[in-house]
């Protein structure tokens, strides 16, 4: 058996953040551990939102470090973090509702046939190219090609969020931050992502799973992070726990650090 801190992905020491008087987040010790999902959940002002900041690189903590793969980092931005390996899809998906599939996979990154400096030519062909078989043979969701040069916004919520994830897994990340990725969903589509999501993690890819919703988290993670008023309340493997002790947890019941 593998030494467990050889295991660990990303972990955060001591973190804290603060907004003026309001203390977000209160030394806080959170490992993410190579190909596993965790589910970070808690009640509303829980401090969930605030961690992937940091760890997505939208904030920067007052105290703390963070490790990634047994080095210590620190990013500035989200562009950084992506550098080292950290991708996050948000609840909203940050889609161009009127750009097809190809030019939000690539948005940023385009590829360009030529290069004039005053004129770039994208190489519309290639992104297609790309943008399906990063969907079909990496995800396994299959999108027409008619549907390929539509606005996404005429595509399914599930469709929608596939081109989120796929976006975001193109450059191949180590860790993938999903933040309530199944919220606006139908509950059909939701059962496709929470599959996404077991194949990434087949992928090698871990992932970290913040919903509301604890029947989806308790279906595909392996290990359960609990927060509460900023503070980390429980980190539980899951089959070591249930729903039920999960939501005393959360509204502020006995709890015990792990």
């Amino acid at each position: 058996m593998q030494d467990k801190d050889a295991m660990v992905l990303m972990k955060t020491e001591n973190i804290v953040k603060k907004f003026g008087g309001i203390t977000a987040l209160n030394k806080v010790n959170f490992p993410v551990y190579k190909d596993e999902i965790v589910g970070l959940v808690g009640d509303n002002g829980a401090g969930k939102s605030t961690l992937i900041k940091i760890l997505s690189g939208v904030y920067l903590p007052e105290e703390g470090e963070i490790f990634f793969k047994g080095k210590k980092i620190s990013f500035k931005n989200p562009r950084q973090a992506r550098e080292i390996g950290i991708e996050t899809v948000y609840q909203d998906l940050a889609l161009a509702p009127n750009m097809d599939v190809s030019m939000n996979m690539f948005a940023g990154r385009e590829f360009v046939s030529f290069d004039l400096k005053i004129l770039k030519v994208l190489d519309k062909r290639k992104m297609v190219q790309e943008a399906t078989h990063t969907l079909k043979d990496v995800l396994g969701i299959t999108i027409s090609s008619d549907a390929m040069g539509l606005p996404v916004l005429n595509l399914s919520g599930g469709q929608q969020q596939a081109v989120a994830i796929g976006r975001a897994i193109y450059s191949q990340p180590k860790l993938l931050i999903m933040d309530e990725p199944i919220a606006a969903i139908s509950v059909k589509e939701r059962g496709k992502v929470l599959g996404l999501m077991k194949k990434l993690k087949e992928r090698g890819i871990s992932i970290i799973f913040i919903s509301h919703n604890l029947d989806e988290i308790f279906s595909v993670v392996d290990r359960i992070v609990v927060l509460n008023r900023g503070c980390l309340v429980r980190d539980v493997k899951r089959q070591d726990t249930c729903l039920e002790e999960v939501v005393t947890v959360m509204l502020g019941g006995e709890s015990r650090n792990n």
